[in-house]
């Protein structure tokens, strides 16, 4: 018979035995009624050391066994990944980028939303609700101008981030980005620092910043489900997020998600 305790397991052996007093009894042993049993270590099981690491690596499903790429040395590595889009180590470290990006936008752009939509509201600014914004006309420009500008400036950046990803460090030499490489100072890919994008020099030790990626990371995850959330309220109300929000603290047990969800059904 086998029994586990704190992570450590013990065989435990049964014995013929008369009953004697306790001096007389084996060390390690227990005596009862003619039957005694030897306690000694046994060799740890594979539930015992699984018990072990699951206490010390948190998992986004307690008591799940995390993929054996996902080894937590990522930030933000909680074992999910049930569709197994990592099981490629090349495939992994593009993913890690992608989601870093799309996460960097998704606070910008939450941001952005609360904040127009914010002065929209009490009226410091007459500008349209967020999602009719990009139709709104510039008299310095017209829209195909704009969008011409935005891709050439955009598709410039990504490239030069992508050919650094391709190869880490590759866009830190000197002439590589207008005679930017100092002040941008590129500490690994997907991190550039130097007085622009790190102005308070927050992670200027990027290899032992593992808290500070944490919590980008964490806030970025936060933001996309957010950036999804106004998306559905702007599809289903017609308004922006401070609209919702205001309807609501007027008459929060009437005004919730699941009265909003049933009107727009009928």
């Amino acid at each position: 018979m086998a029994a586990a305790v704190g992570g450590r397991g013990f065989l435990v052996q049964p014995c013929s035995l008369s009953f004697v007093s306790n001096k007389n009894v084996p060390k390690h042993s227990f005596g009862a009624a003619n039957t005694c049993w030897h306690v000694k270590p046994a060799k740890p099981q594979g539930f015992a050391r699984h018990v072990a690491h699951a206490q010390l690596r948190p998992t986004w499903l307690p008591g799940l066994d995390p993929p054996p790429y996902l080894d937590g040395s990522l930030a933000g590595d909680f074992g999910f990944d049930p569709l197994g889009l990592g099981e490629d180590p090349e495939s992994l470290r593009w993913y890690v980028q992608a989601e870093l990006v799309h996460a960097r936008f998704a606070m910008l752009g939450v941001a952005g939303i609360l904040l127009t939509d914010l002065l929209r509201v009490t009226g410091l600014l007459s500008i349209p609700v967020w999602y009719k914004a990009g139709a709104v006309k510039f008299g310095f420009a017209n829209t195909e101008t704009l969008f011409l500008v935005q891709l050439i400036l955009m598709g410039f950046v990504e490239t030069k981030r992508y050919m650094d990803f391709k190869s880490p460090g590759s866009q830190a030499q000197d002439g590589s980005f207008f005679g930017l490489e100092a002040a941008l100072e590129g500490l690994e890919p997907g991190y550039p620092g130097g007085p622009l994008l790190n102005p308070l020099g927050l992670a200027k030790d990027i290899k032992n910043a593992h808290e500070w990626k944490l919590k980008e990371i964490k806030n970025g995850r936060l933001a996309m489900v957010a950036m999804l959330g106004i998306f559905v309220q702007a599809s289903i109300t017609h308004v922006g997020p401070i609209d919702n929000l205001m309807e609501h603290l007027s008459n929060p047990w009437h005004r919730t998600i699941v009265q909003t969800l049933a009107n727009s059904a009928s």
